[in-house]
């Protein structure tokens, strides 16, 4: 028996991120994503679904910020909160940023559930979720309860990281799940000196996401350079849209209209 979608009253599009290990950059792409479709007029919300290492809310700057509770027809729901015109939820709005969370499975997937259900999002466009690594508690649930359009896979160019991006591409591919994948966004492809813009030092590897997607017969959505600027601003709650330069923001721009396209389909 298949277990009941829930839908999401006026989201009308659901894009989750997702990599089979961590440390590649997948919730900076996220929320460069995100931030790339605002600016190209969409309504755009996104939530942090890493339970155990949630890190949206410090790359938004909003890490101290709580979500206000509210009553809808008499049932308790949550205000995300908002910034830059864009809808974050979190579960670090309500812990403490060096708490660790000692949940079993079950209440992972209960909570993150809440995230969804107990948001009063109103009109999204499109709504970003950020998996955590691997192909656990967290994405099985989400997966087979939410309505998604699909989803984007990130690796780095080594094969190390290329492997575990496997994983997480056969969990999409398999029939109980069975969720288009939209493409395929290869980070750090590239060192690029900050005072040395023409120059491209590969020290990754090389082309490891174009590999990827001519495996899966996807698109190789962007290949993201590693720039030391973008880094510095995340920690600082700041988007590649506010950086001086433009290398990177081209490159998100190219990924966000590539992900209108497939989903205008």
């Amino acid at each position: 028996m298949k277990n009941e979608k829930i839908n999401l009253n006026g989201v009308k599009n659901i894009v989750v991120v997702a990599s089979g290990k961590g440390g590649v950059g997948k919730s900076t792409v996220s929320a460069n994503i995100a931030v790339s479709l605002m600016h190209m007029g969409y309504k755009v919300a996104i939530v942090d679904a890493d339970i155990y290492g949630p890190s949206i809310p410090k790359m938004f700057g909003v890490e101290n910020m709580h979500p206000e509770i509210i009553l809808i027809d008499g049932k308790e729901m949550m205000n995300p909160i908002e910034k830059n015109k864009i809808k974050i939820m979190s579960i670090g709005f309500f812990v403490d940023a060096n708490q660790g969370l000692i949940w079993r499975g079950p209440m992972v997937s209960n909570a993150i559930m809440q995230l969804f259900e107990n948001t009063n999002w109103g009109d999204i466009d499109f709504m970003i979720i950020d998996f955590p690594p691997g192909t656990g508690d967290i994405q099985l649930t989400a997966t087979q309860k939410l309505i998604m359009s699909g989803a984007i896979l990130v690796t780095t160019p080594q094969e190390i990281s290329l492997n575990d991006a496997r994983k997480a591409a056969s969990m999409f591919m398999n029939p109980d799940i069975n969720l288009p994948i939209i493409g395929v966004i290869e980070n750090m492809s590239c060192f690029i000196p900050e005072k040395h813009p023409d120059e491209q030092y590969f020290i990754f590897g090389k082309n490891g996401g174009r590999k990827m997607s001519e495996e899966y017969k996807t698109k190789l959505l962007g290949q993201i350079p590693l720039v030391i600027e973008v880094g510095e601003a995340a920690d600082i709650g700041k988007s590649v849209f506010e950086l001086k330069t433009n290398i990177v923001k081209k490159e998100f721009e190219n990924i966000s209209q590539s992900i209108v396209d497939f989903l205008n389909k």
